[in-house]
């Protein structure tokens, strides 16, 4: 197992691996039935790819960081579409352990903590087709406050503009995942603070909280990755009746914030338990 204290940064880029059919569906089949039915129901080859490599990351993390054989996790969602470990073990360790996952453009990322709840986004820097950058930043005015809104007007170049946009959308995304929260989530009573996008702090209803933590990194060209991180009595209803640990005690929650690693990549071997890396290996011809 990799302990580690629960805390893991993983990320996959999609754009660089190119399966066979037979590879493809050799990893299907390592997963649950009805997460194979949900990875092919997508049409297009680029969204499949990314939906295993979302679930591959996701039981990959809980065998290797719990020991539980891929055939044994059942990873439920919340009716908002929190995805949670139902058949976790509790370990005195990681009595809160929970894991987020984002895809988008090119990369999978996954985020997990032991105690603190998590929240992980990846937003592509997608450039307007069939509107103006201006029109198209426009759409998302009603989600920024007053301060945000004129942080990310206030750039020079239709670029710039938008590099602003995607990062405090990030943060504001990341945030919404870690408290399980679904679509009607107001945006608003988020309002981001940084300096030059470090020492990130986020007022909630406008005050300023010292229970989250949050870090943006850029993954990749054009990519950024967005973590956050907080006390658990945050999480919405569905979610926090997930969690084993949620009534966290003060000396136990501050005594285990702890910086998060660097976002590491993986490969599709390091994903697979290790009895079955070999028959892989054999599948994609990396047998030298």
């Amino acid at each position: 197992m990799v302990h580690n204290g629960g805390v893991h940064r993983w990320f996959f880029n999609t754009a660089q691996w190119n399966p066979s059919e037979h590879e493809f569906s050799f990893l299907l089949s390592v997963l649950p039935q009805h997460e194979q039915s949900a990875i092919t129901r997508f049409l297009r080859l680029d969204d499949r790819k990314r939906a295993l490599i979302s679930r591959l990351l996701q039981y990959g993390l809980v065998h290797q960081v719990l020991g539980i054989p891929f055939e044994d996790i059942i990873i439920n969602r919340t009716l908002e579409g929190k995805p949670y470990l139902e058949n976790i073990v509790i370990d005195s360790e990681l009595p809160n352990f929970n894991f987020n996952v984002s895809h988008h453009g090119d990369y999978v990322a996954i985020a997990s903590d032991s105690i603190h709840i998590v929240g992980v986004d990846i937003v592509s820097h997608v450039i307007p087709e069939r509107e103006t950058t201006l029109e198209h930043v426009q759409n998302f005015s009603s989600y920024f406050t007053s301060l945000e809104w004129g942080k990310i007007m206030e750039a020079e170049i239709s670029d710039e503009i938008l590099v602003e946009l995607y990062r405090y959308w990030c943060l504001k995304e990341a945030f919404i995942k870690a408290i399980g929260a679904g679509l009607g989530y107001d945006l608003e009573r988020l309002e981001f603070h940084h300096t030059n996008w470090t020492d990130i702090y986020c007022l909630i209803d406008g005050h300023k909280s010292e229970e989250w933590q949050f870090w943006l990194s850029e993954l990749g060209e054009g990519h950024w990755v967005s973590v956050a991180r907080g006390h658990p009595r945050f999480a919405v209803k569905n979610y926090w009746k997930t969690l084993h640990s949620a009534e966290v005690e003060e000396s136990a929650y501050h005594s285990n914030v702890q910086m998060p690693t660097n976002f590491i990549p993986q490969t599709i071997e390091q994903l697979l338990p290790v009895s079955l890396r070999e028959s892989y290996r054999i599948l994609s011809n990396k047998i030298t």
